[in-house]
């Protein structure tokens, strides 16, 4: 990302500094100037984009660097937008340019005075929704106003925080809120008309996610709780049923449980215990990936033999995307 970007833009000023050019004219990304969650390589590189014109201007040579929003036209980058990467712009507040739009503002770009330009089409009833939320980025804030609040009538005041309305509730019904909580965020983020599709314990990566989906739910979610979660959490907690857990660990931990000595377990009580717990719970934990590989090497399992172990690795590697790699390597780093 950076490189092709950085590297084109110095060699290009290099070759053409002595031939007295009516224009030099590079295209940069909106992501440079308002950020980009998850795309910080880029957002860099069209940052480095927009100071280069403005320090050739200082130079003396000519030099525009147009910072461009979405273009609609399906054989650009949009073309390459699935219905997850649409929806995201949507919520943004970013609107694709026509390409007559796009050849306008070229235009005007061109004629005008200043070294670095957005052309972007915003949405404003979207920036304006976000402004309400106190997620309007700053560079934006001087386009829309807040909405304004509703006064109270004098009716019941309602829970101030996620954590009040959570503490009313008995355990089950809070985890019962939490995970509807969580799979309406994932809906959201994922595009889906409504959280009924989101199965609690299905993986992350399964649902589809990327690194910039997880960077947007963690923000909706930090937004939505109050809490500072890390950046890993789909990651850390691989499925909406363990995010909902770990949430409602922090929102409202049940009383502290005294150290437990491992000398002290019945194991054989334990074991008829765990047998008892359905497999699609240990599922919606996120915690049965984990525990497969330590089934499969138990004293009696089948293990296959080198040669065949290592070609199912092969191909169950080639098989994963970048998140799934990394869940892996956050993981376990024996399987």
């Amino acid at each position: 990302m950076f490189r092709p970007k950085v590297d084109a833009v110095l060699a290009l000023h290099e070759v053409t500094r002595g031939l007295e050019l009516d224009a030099f004219v590079v295209y940069s990304s909106a992501s440079g100037v308002l950020g980009g969650p998850g795309q910080g390589n880029y957002s860099a590189a069209n940052a480095f984009l927009d100071a280069f014109a403005q320090w050739r201007r200082t130079q003396g040579l000519p030099a525009v660097s147009l910072a461009w929003g979405l273009w609609g036209d399906a054989g650009g980058m949009a073309g390459a937008l699935d219905r997850t990467d649409q929806a995201r712009m949507r919520r943004s507040g970013i609107r694709p340019l026509s390409v007559e739009e796009g050849m306008e503002l070229f235009d005007a770009g061109l004629g005008a005075d200043e070294p670095t330009l957005v052309p972007v089409k915003f949405d404003l009833s979207a920036l304006t929704a976000q402004a309400g939320a106190g997620q309007l980025a700053p560079m934006l804030q001087g386009l829309v106003r807040p909405p304004r609040r509703a006064a109270s009538t004098g009716g019941p005041v309602p829970a101030d925080s996620l954590t009040d309305r959570l503490a009313a509730l008995p355990a089950e019904e809070q985890t019962e809120m939490l995970l509807d909580l969580v799979r309406g965020e994932v809906a959201v983020v994922l595009g889906h008309a409504d959280a009924e599709s989101i199965v609690p314990g299905q993986a992350f990566s399964d649902l589809g996610f990327d690194s910039l989906t997880a960077v947007e739910l963690r923000n909706r979610l930090n937004a939505a709780t109050g809490l500072l979660l890390s950046a890993t959490l789909i990651f850390d907690y691989p499925s909406p049923a363990a995010i909902t857990e770990h949430l409602r660990a922090e929102l409202a931990p049940g009383p502290a449980a005294g150290a437990v000595d491992l000398a002290d377990i019945d194991e054989a009580g334990l074991r008829k215990a765990l047998a008892t717990v359905p497999l699609k719970r240990f599922q919606e934990l996120g915690v049965l990936k984990q525990l497969l590989p330590l089934v499969a090497t138990a004293p009696g399992a089948v293990t296959p033999a080198p040669s065949e172990a290592r070609q199912n690795a092969s191909r169950l590697i080639a098989d994963l995307d970048v998140a799934g790699l990394i869940e892996r390597a956050m993981g376990d780093t024996n399987n």
